[in-house]
């Protein structure tokens, strides 16, 4: 599989398919060595379309997954079975075959707002850490996880200091159109390696952008020394 390093912890893949196998491949290995040092793992994972290839090629590697712990980054503020629910899409593709035998800590609930979701879930979050790999996307306005910019809960959300592992935010302009759960920056540094996986040129262009200093929430997360980050792209 070929790879070329783009600037430091910047590699990219020749389409989607070699994506996919390269994101399995460093979650797979950071999942092995959680196991063999603490005899548990923990994951983070992210939800939407792009990781999918990723998801299903490593459910069906042999680890040992009944010691492995998973969350996600973010949640829209939706019962598992709806449509657009991270929590499906993460049960279809990666709690399947062995990977059925992980323990999945889901962020939505059936609390009555997001904001009580958020209080169930912050302690669980919490008790997790640290992870042993975090998967991240990121939109083309540079948000991750559920911390968009322009939104009220953003200082929060990206406040290394806060004591909040997982915060709710509220549908907002110019995003998200729906109330979603999420963790914080600072939940998502306790971690031992960190993948952000992206396609497309547009994408491409916000990375760099956030790299060459420009205001985006995915800055904060490329230029702090907590957690390395990888970033994997293809076109």
């Amino acid at each position: 599989m070929s790879e070329a390093a783009l600037a430091p912890g910047f590699l990219t893949f020749p389409d989607t398919a070699a994506l996919a196998e390269a994101a399995a491949a460093a979650i797979a290995a950071a999942l092995a060595a959680g196991l063999a040092r603490e005899g548990r793992a923990a994951m983070v994972a992210t939800g939407g379309s792009s990781p999918i290839g990723a998801y299903q090629r490593l459910s069906r590697l042999p680890i040992d997954w009944a010691r492995v712990e998973i969350t996600l980054s973010d949640e829209r503020w939706t019962p598992p079975t709806g449509a657009d629910s991270n929590e499906r899409m993460v049960r279809q593709h990666l709690l399947a075959d062995a990977a059925s035998a992980a323990r999945f800590e889901a962020l939505w609930s059936s609390a009555p707002t997001p904001e009580a979701a958020a209080e169930r879930a912050d302690p669980l979050i919490g008790a997790m850490a640290p992870f042993d790999i975090v998967l991240l996307g990121m939109g083309e306005d540079g948000h991750f996880a559920s911390l968009f910019p322009g939104n009220p809960m953003l200082a929060l959300g990206l406040d290394e200091d806060s004591p909040r592992s997982c915060i709710a935010v509220p549908a907002a302009a110019p995003a998200p159109p729906q109330p979603r759960i999420s963790l914080t920056l600072r939940a998502l540094l306790q971690a031992r390696s960190i993948v952000l996986l992206i396609s497309g040129d547009a994408k491409h262009r916000t990375v760099e952008a956030a790299l060459a200093g420009a205001d985006l929430p995915v800055r904060r997360l490329l230029t702090q020394d907590h957690a390395p980050v990888s970033i994997l792209w293809s076109p």
